[in-house]
This record gives C-alpha cells, sequence and structure tokens, in this order.
C-alpha cells in the first residue's frame, strides 16, 4: 500500500509518499480501501508539532476519509465487504461513565484519528468497527471524505453545545472553513437567519450559495455594527466561532442580550481580550466545543443522505501531491475542502 508519512516535524515539505506492507485485517477490526480524503487545518498543526501532544514519529495524517470494505474480522458482525464506508474520526474508551451515556467526546481518552493516533492517509487501513458509517448514496467519494470531522464538530456546536433554534439568529465566523460551511447548512436546515463572514468577495458569494441569508465581511473591525443592523438594533443570538483572535471582539460585541457563543478552534491565535462586565450584563455565554459523539456522526449521515448536508469541494489532489495540498490550505485560498483522491 501507499501512505503519506513524515518523520519529523516541519512544513510542507516533510510528507512523503511511501510504500509500505499491506495491512492484515486482525479479528476485531475492517479493512478499508481508502478512496479519498479531507484535509483540515488539524492535519498543518499536528505536522508541525503540538506543544504537550505526544505524536509517534513517523506519522500518518488525515482524520476524514471515505472507502470501501475489503475485508472483515472474524468478531465483526456489522460490516460486510463491498460496504461503502465514511469515517468516524473519534477514539475513545467505550467503557466511561461518558462514553455510556454516548458522550464519547467527552471521554477522558478521547482522541482523534490523524492526531492522537495514526490517520487516514494511507490507501489501506484498518477500523474499528465504530469508526465506520455508511456512505450517503448520492454523494461523491471527495464529498464523503470531506463530511466526518467538520460536520461532526459544526453539529455538535450549533445543536447540542449552542442550542441553535427555528428562528433564532446565528453568526458563522470563516464561512469558508469546512467548519463554517457545514455550521451555515445545520443552521439552515433548523430553520435559523444564518449571516456569514468572509474575507473575500468571492468567498462571500460562495457562502450565500452554501446557503447563508446575508453575508459580511470578517476584516471589518467595525462588522458588529452590520450584525445589529441586520437583526434591527437585537444582535445575533449566536455566534459560531473558531477563527480566534482576529474576530473574537467582532463576534462578543455582535451577540444579542442573553447571546451564545460557541467556539471550536483559534485558526488566527488563541490569545484575546474579554470585556468581564460585557459578559455579565448582558448575560452572555461562551461555550467550547470539540468534535461531537457517535450519535451525532450518525446524525450528520444521515441528513447528508437525505440531501440535506453537502459538503463544497474546492479542490481535489493525488496522493502523490499531499504536500501540495498542505501547502494549498495554509495558503488560506480555499473556500470549503480541500481533499485527496486515493485512486
Amino acid at each position: 500500500m501507499q501512505a503519506l508519512r513524515y518523520h519529523q516535524f516541519g512544513g510542507p515539505e516533510v510528507l512523503k509518499l511511501e510504500t509500505l506492507p499491506d495491512p492484515d485485517v486482525s479479528p476485531d477490526s475492517v479493512l478499508v480501501r481508502m478512496k479519498a480524503t479531507a484535509l483540515n487545518h488539524l492535519d498543518i498543526w499536528v505536522r508541525e508539532g503540538i506543544p504537550g501532544l505526544p505524536i509517534h514519529l513517523p506519522h500518518v495524517p488525515g482524520s476524514d476519509g471515505a472507502g470501501v470494505v475489503v475485508a472483515v474480522g472474524k468478531n465483526v458482525s456489522q460490516w460486510r465487504v463491498g460496504d461503502e464506508v465514511v469515517i468516524q474520526p473519534g477514539t475513545f474508551c467505550g467503557q466511561c461513565d461518558a462514553c455510556k451515556r454516548g458522550q464519547e467526546d467527552l471521554c477522558p481518552e478521547y482522541g482523534i484519528l490523524g492526531e492522537t493516533s495514526p490517520g487516514v492517509m494511507q490507501t489501506l487501513k484498518n477500523y474499528d468497527p465504530v469508526n465506520l458509517g455508511p456512505k450517503p448514496t448520492d454523494l461523491t467519494w471527495e464529498e464523503s471524505a470531506a463530511l466526518p470531522l467538520a460536520y461532526l464538530t459544526a453539529w455538535n456546536m450549533v445543536m447540542n453545545r449552542a442550542e441553535l433554534k427555528a428562528g433564532e439568529t446565528v453568526l458563522v465566523q470563516g464561512a469558508s472553513s469546512g467548519v463554517g460551511m457545514a455550521a451555515i447548512q445545520i443552521a439552515k436546515y433548523i430553520g435559523a437567519t444564518v449571516i456569514a463572514t468572509a474575507r473575500t468577495a468571492e468567498k462571500r458569494r460562495a457562502a450565500g450559495m452554501v446557503g447563508a441569508h446575508h453575508t459580511l465581511d470578517s476584516a471589518d473591525p467595525k462588522m458588529y455594527k452590520e450584525v445589529k443592523s441586520l437583526t434591527r438594533g437585537q444582535g445575533a443570538d449566536v455566534v459560531v466561532e473558531h477563527v480566534g483572535q482576529a474576530t473574537w471582539q467582532n463576534s462578543l460585541r455582535s451577540l444579542g442580550f442573553a447571546g451564545r457563543l460557541v467556539t471550536c478552534g483559534a485558526t488566527t491565535g488563541p490569545v484575546a481580550e474579554v470585556e468581564i462586565r460585557h459578559i455579565f450584563s448582558k448575560r452572555l455565554s461562551i461555550l467550547g466545543s470539540t468534535m461531537g459523539s457517535v450519535a451525532d456522526f450518525n446524525a450528520v449521515l444521515s441528513l447528508a443522505e437525505k440531501g440535506v448536508l453537502k459538503p463544497w469541494i474546492d479542490r481535489v489532489f493525488p496522493l502523490s501531491e499531499g504536500s501540495a495540498a498542505h501547502e494549498y490550505l495554509v495558503s488560506a485560498h480555499e473556500f470549503g475542502k480541500v481533499v485527496i483522491s486515493m485512486e
């Protein structure tokens, strides 16, 4: 088989396409021939080295993917050879109280494929059966590969943490990202009014095509005033935030009374100032969110099967150009997902 690996941390140049022995299926696993994988900013951070995160080198990156089952372990009953599957990227113990409640993302041992364990960017890989879900019928391999991490994250943010409701207004920062795009589609499905932000007119047009009702320039330091204008002075009920330092002040100021800000990342920097009096006087809530549960993953796949959710693919690279794909993602020119074809 072929795998994209790196033996040291660094820039895109450390990624190498290597030939490795084909894995044998184990009694409790499912062997999948990967058809496509998708990139996330997590792949960049892990490749560069995350302080305090122990990663065994050499490392195979990648959390998102889709493929075909080619072998099934003797102890596995829920999958068959030929099944088309999407990868569920969360790993967990399955035994703790959180796992037993169906809140696997709160497991003390929770991890992510491609971060805390080897990832999906290899042509053949063994998976635990719980890390697989059925591929939506009408999605391409590339679209299916782009679903898991971004849509799982956005679902947990919008549905569980922020508890967005029909008729409310949500501001989605960074609409050009996978999480931003997913949040727009999920919020529109709920019946909320969606205001989305992006840095360029082209990305704002794309956000409108995905489903945003209004689009604003995320680089405008007074953008929150536009949000207030669009909401007749009330402000947004929910802000979906993952950009971080660059948008944090606009995000907080865009919230209305008793508004909820939910964040899953800090791409532009992890440190931002907070006016504490603003928090308590407006009864604001700041909510953290990371990934989601297996039930959340299945909910995403169900809506994708119905055609409600569909990733926007920006560009597809062959596996041999994995380094170029990483470099392209770093350049931040994309709207939607960057995908690697494994065929």
